[in-house]
Protein backbone atom coordinates (compact mmCIF):
# COMPACT_ATOMS: atom_id res chain seq x y z
CA UNK A 1 0.00 0.00 0.00
CA UNK A 2 2.52 2.83 0.74
CA UNK A 3 4.55 1.67 -2.48
CA UNK A 4 0.96 2.42 -4.61
CA UNK A 5 0.89 5.26 -2.09
CA UNK A 6 3.77 6.95 -2.83
CA UNK A 7 3.66 6.10 -6.84
CA UNK A 8 0.34 8.16 -6.80
CA UNK A 9 1.22 10.48 -4.69
CA UNK A 10 4.46 10.98 -7.44
CA UNK A 11 1.96 10.64 -10.52
CA UNK A 12 -0.36 13.51 -8.80
CA UNK A 13 3.52 15.65 -8.39
CA UNK A 14 4.22 15.45 -12.42
CA UNK A 15 0.86 15.87 -13.82
CA UNK A 16 0.99 19.43 -11.44
CA UNK A 17 4.70 20.10 -13.06
CA UNK A 18 3.29 19.37 -16.28
CA UNK A 19 0.33 21.69 -15.98
CA UNK A 20 1.69 24.60 -14.27
CA UNK A 21 4.16 24.01 -17.60
CA UNK A 22 1.49 24.30 -19.57
CA UNK A 23 -0.04 26.88 -18.07
CA UNK A 24 3.00 28.73 -18.43
CA UNK A 25 3.65 27.79 -21.91
CA UNK A 26 -0.24 29.37 -22.69
CA UNK A 27 0.82 32.21 -21.13
CA UNK A 28 4.02 33.21 -22.71
CA UNK A 29 2.66 32.42 -25.97
CA UNK A 30 -0.67 34.06 -26.16
CA UNK A 31 -2.03 33.93 -29.62
CA UNK A 32 -5.04 35.88 -30.60
CA UNK A 33 -7.19 35.54 -33.98
CA UNK A 34 -7.98 38.64 -35.57
CA UNK A 35 -9.67 37.23 -38.53
CA UNK A 36 -13.20 35.32 -36.69
CA UNK A 37 -13.47 32.78 -39.64
CA UNK A 38 -17.46 34.50 -39.97
CA UNK A 39 -17.13 38.53 -40.92
CA UNK A 40 -14.90 41.47 -41.92
CA UNK A 41 -15.49 42.48 -38.21
CA UNK A 42 -12.52 44.74 -37.19
CA UNK A 43 -11.07 44.96 -40.73
CA UNK A 44 -11.27 48.34 -42.73
CA UNK A 45 -11.29 47.95 -46.57
CA UNK A 46 -9.97 50.68 -48.84
CA UNK A 47 -9.78 50.05 -52.98
CA UNK A 48 -8.00 52.67 -55.43
CA UNK A 49 -10.54 55.10 -56.38
CA UNK A 50 -13.01 53.97 -53.70
CA UNK A 51 -13.92 55.36 -50.48
CA UNK A 52 -12.94 53.70 -47.33
CA UNK A 53 -14.86 50.55 -46.97
CA UNK A 54 -16.97 50.40 -50.29
CA UNK A 55 -16.18 47.42 -51.18
CA UNK A 56 -16.47 47.56 -54.02
CA UNK A 57 -17.18 44.12 -56.19
CA UNK A 58 -16.96 42.09 -53.08
CA UNK A 59 -13.67 42.26 -53.50
CA UNK A 60 -13.03 40.87 -50.04
CA UNK A 61 -15.25 38.25 -48.31
CA UNK A 62 -15.99 35.44 -45.93
CA UNK A 63 -16.43 32.26 -46.74
CA UNK A 64 -16.69 28.33 -45.48
CA UNK A 65 -14.14 30.27 -42.74
CA UNK A 66 -11.67 31.98 -45.35
CA UNK A 67 -11.13 35.49 -46.28
CA UNK A 68 -11.08 35.28 -49.53
CA UNK A 69 -10.04 38.08 -52.17
CA UNK A 70 -12.26 37.44 -55.64
CA UNK A 71 -12.53 39.05 -59.14
CA UNK A 72 -16.05 37.41 -59.62
CA UNK A 73 -17.75 40.63 -59.97
CA UNK A 74 -15.26 42.20 -62.03
CA UNK A 75 -15.60 42.52 -65.41
CA UNK A 76 -11.31 44.30 -66.13
CA UNK A 77 -8.59 45.03 -62.94
CA UNK A 78 -8.63 48.55 -64.23
CA UNK A 79 -5.84 48.72 -61.29
CA UNK A 80 -8.34 49.36 -58.87
CA UNK A 81 -5.47 47.64 -55.97
CA UNK A 82 -6.98 47.42 -52.80
CA UNK A 83 -6.17 46.37 -48.74
CA UNK A 84 -8.35 45.15 -46.21
CA UNK A 85 -6.63 46.84 -42.82
CA UNK A 86 -7.02 44.83 -39.42
CA UNK A 87 -8.27 48.39 -37.05
CA UNK A 88 -5.59 48.06 -34.86
CA UNK A 89 -1.76 49.34 -35.27
CA UNK A 90 1.34 46.26 -33.80
CA UNK A 91 4.80 47.50 -33.27
CA UNK A 92 6.33 44.56 -31.39
CA UNK A 93 4.99 41.17 -32.15
CA UNK A 94 4.40 37.93 -34.51
CA UNK A 95 1.88 37.45 -36.87
CA UNK A 96 0.90 34.07 -38.58
CA UNK A 97 -1.34 33.03 -41.06
CA UNK A 98 -1.94 30.43 -44.44
CA UNK A 99 -2.76 31.50 -47.87
CA UNK A 100 -3.55 30.13 -51.07
CA UNK A 101 -3.45 31.49 -54.57
CA UNK A 102 -6.61 29.84 -56.34
CA UNK A 103 -8.00 30.58 -60.15
CA UNK A 104 -6.81 32.78 -62.95
CA UNK A 105 -5.84 35.98 -62.80
CA UNK A 106 -8.66 38.72 -63.71
CA UNK A 107 -8.79 40.88 -66.86
CA UNK A 108 -6.45 43.56 -67.06
CA UNK A 109 -4.18 42.32 -64.35
CA UNK A 110 -0.38 43.03 -64.68
CA UNK A 111 1.48 40.79 -65.48
CA UNK A 112 3.94 40.99 -62.81
CA UNK A 113 0.58 40.39 -60.20
CA UNK A 114 0.18 36.94 -61.76
CA UNK A 115 -0.10 34.89 -58.02
CA UNK A 116 1.00 37.86 -56.53
CA UNK A 117 -0.12 39.00 -52.74
CA UNK A 118 1.64 40.65 -49.78
CA UNK A 119 0.70 41.16 -46.27
CA UNK A 120 1.56 45.09 -45.41
CA UNK A 121 3.00 45.96 -42.14
CA UNK A 122 3.68 49.13 -40.40
CA UNK A 123 1.74 50.41 -42.90
CA UNK A 124 -0.68 53.76 -42.38
CA UNK A 125 -3.92 53.57 -41.74
CA UNK A 126 -6.53 52.98 -44.26
CA UNK A 127 -8.41 55.92 -43.63
CA UNK A 128 -5.31 57.88 -44.48
CA UNK A 129 -4.97 56.97 -47.62
CA UNK A 130 -5.80 58.98 -50.71
CA UNK A 131 -8.64 58.23 -52.49
CA UNK A 132 -6.66 56.83 -56.10
CA UNK A 133 -3.15 55.50 -54.15
CA UNK A 134 -2.26 52.52 -55.47
CA UNK A 135 -0.29 51.38 -52.11
CA UNK A 136 -0.59 51.98 -48.73
CA UNK A 137 3.28 53.66 -47.16
CA UNK A 138 3.90 50.05 -45.29
CA UNK A 139 6.24 47.29 -45.73
CA UNK A 140 5.11 44.57 -47.78
CA UNK A 141 6.00 40.92 -47.12
CA UNK A 142 5.41 39.17 -50.81
CA UNK A 143 3.46 36.43 -51.04
CA UNK A 144 4.23 34.93 -54.64
CA UNK A 145 2.71 31.55 -55.96
CA UNK A 146 4.90 29.67 -58.44
CA UNK A 147 3.70 29.31 -62.35
CA UNK A 148 3.64 25.66 -62.58
CA UNK A 149 7.89 25.35 -64.04
CA UNK A 150 10.75 27.26 -62.59
CA UNK A 151 11.72 28.78 -59.44
CA UNK A 152 9.25 32.12 -58.41
CA UNK A 153 10.55 32.28 -54.11
CA UNK A 154 8.23 33.80 -52.04
CA UNK A 155 8.94 35.75 -49.12
CA UNK A 156 10.66 38.67 -51.04
CA UNK A 157 10.30 42.13 -49.63
CA UNK A 158 9.05 45.37 -50.95
CA UNK A 159 9.23 49.09 -49.69
CA UNK A 160 6.33 51.15 -50.90
CA UNK A 161 7.43 55.09 -49.53
CA UNK A 162 9.94 53.00 -47.15
CA UNK A 163 12.89 51.69 -47.04
CA UNK A 164 15.57 48.83 -45.34
CA UNK A 165 18.92 47.59 -44.63
CA UNK A 166 19.49 43.77 -45.51
CA UNK A 167 23.52 43.07 -43.88
CA UNK A 168 24.15 46.17 -42.89
CA UNK A 169 23.78 48.04 -46.36
CA UNK A 170 20.80 50.66 -47.00
CA UNK A 171 18.38 49.34 -49.65
CA UNK A 172 16.43 51.66 -51.75
CA UNK A 173 14.98 49.60 -54.68
CA UNK A 174 11.74 48.59 -54.16
CA UNK A 175 11.94 45.25 -54.10
CA UNK A 176 13.99 42.21 -52.52
CA UNK A 177 14.24 39.06 -53.73
CA UNK A 178 14.10 36.60 -50.98
CA UNK A 179 16.02 32.90 -51.13
CA UNK A 180 12.27 31.42 -50.33
CA UNK A 181 11.24 28.37 -51.35
CA UNK A 182 8.43 28.52 -54.59
CA UNK A 183 5.04 26.69 -54.26
CA UNK A 184 3.12 25.50 -57.14
CA UNK A 185 -0.57 25.15 -57.31
CA UNK A 186 -3.23 25.50 -54.95
CA UNK A 187 -1.72 24.38 -51.71
CA UNK A 188 -1.87 26.27 -48.59
CA UNK A 189 1.41 28.17 -47.38
CA UNK A 190 1.91 29.21 -43.86
CA UNK A 191 4.09 32.26 -43.76
CA UNK A 192 4.77 34.02 -40.35
CA UNK A 193 6.26 37.35 -39.61
CA UNK A 194 8.47 38.46 -36.40
CA UNK A 195 8.40 41.87 -36.50
CA UNK A 196 10.79 44.44 -33.75
CA UNK A 197 9.74 47.91 -34.19
CA UNK A 198 11.84 49.37 -36.81
CA UNK A 199 14.90 47.35 -35.70
CA UNK A 200 14.32 44.18 -36.96
CA UNK A 201 11.99 41.64 -39.67
CA UNK A 202 12.18 37.77 -40.29
CA UNK A 203 9.99 35.99 -42.91
CA UNK A 204 9.58 32.80 -41.69
CA UNK A 205 8.02 29.83 -44.53
CA UNK A 206 6.55 26.82 -43.44
CA UNK A 207 9.09 27.45 -39.84
CA UNK A 208 12.31 28.32 -42.02
CA UNK A 209 13.43 31.86 -41.53
CA UNK A 210 14.00 33.10 -45.26
CA UNK A 211 14.78 36.54 -45.37
CA UNK A 212 16.08 39.13 -42.07
CA UNK A 213 16.23 42.72 -42.18
CA UNK A 214 15.87 45.84 -40.34
CA UNK A 215 16.69 49.47 -39.28
CA UNK A 216 12.98 50.41 -41.26
CA UNK A 217 12.42 54.03 -42.14
CA UNK A 218 10.51 56.26 -44.21
CA UNK A 219 11.28 57.68 -47.54
CA UNK A 220 10.70 60.89 -47.18
CA UNK A 221 11.86 61.72 -43.96
CA UNK A 222 14.23 59.31 -43.26
CA UNK A 223 12.63 59.03 -39.97
CA UNK A 224 12.54 54.85 -38.03
CA UNK A 225 9.58 53.47 -38.81
CA UNK A 226 8.49 51.82 -35.81
CA UNK A 227 5.00 50.61 -36.01
CA UNK A 228 1.49 50.55 -38.21
CA UNK A 229 -1.44 48.68 -39.05
CA UNK A 230 -1.39 45.15 -41.14
CA UNK A 231 -3.12 44.93 -43.94
CA UNK A 232 -3.41 42.13 -47.06
CA UNK A 233 -3.85 43.46 -50.91
CA UNK A 234 -5.96 42.53 -53.84
CA UNK A 235 -3.38 43.39 -57.03
CA UNK A 236 -5.72 41.01 -58.81
CA UNK A 237 -5.18 37.81 -58.34
CA UNK A 238 -7.87 35.36 -56.71
CA UNK A 239 -5.91 34.44 -53.18
CA UNK A 240 -7.64 32.66 -49.97
CA UNK A 241 -6.13 33.26 -46.50
CA UNK A 242 -7.27 31.44 -42.67
CA UNK A 243 -5.58 31.42 -39.42
CA UNK A 244 -4.97 34.78 -39.02
CA UNK A 245 -2.90 35.06 -35.40
CA UNK A 246 -0.76 37.91 -33.66
CA UNK A 247 1.19 37.47 -30.59
CA UNK A 248 1.70 41.05 -29.20
CA UNK A 249 5.26 41.15 -27.88
CA UNK A 250 4.88 44.80 -26.34
CA UNK A 251 4.37 43.62 -23.08
CA UNK A 252 7.23 42.10 -22.88
CA UNK A 253 9.31 44.98 -23.49
CA UNK A 254 7.81 46.25 -20.69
Amino acid sequence: MKTHSKLHSAMAVLIAIMTLAGCSGSKKENWVSIFNGQDLDGWDIKIRGFELNENFGNTFFVEDGLLKVSYDEYETFDNRFGHIFYNQPFSHYKLRLEYRFVGEQVAGGAGWALRNNGIMFHSQSAESMELNQNFPVSIEAQLLGGTGEGERATGSVCTPGTNIEVDGKRITTHCIDSNGPTFHGDQWVKFELVVYGDSLVHHIVQGDTIFTYGNLRLEDSGLPLKEGYIALQAESHPTEFRNIEILDLSEKRR
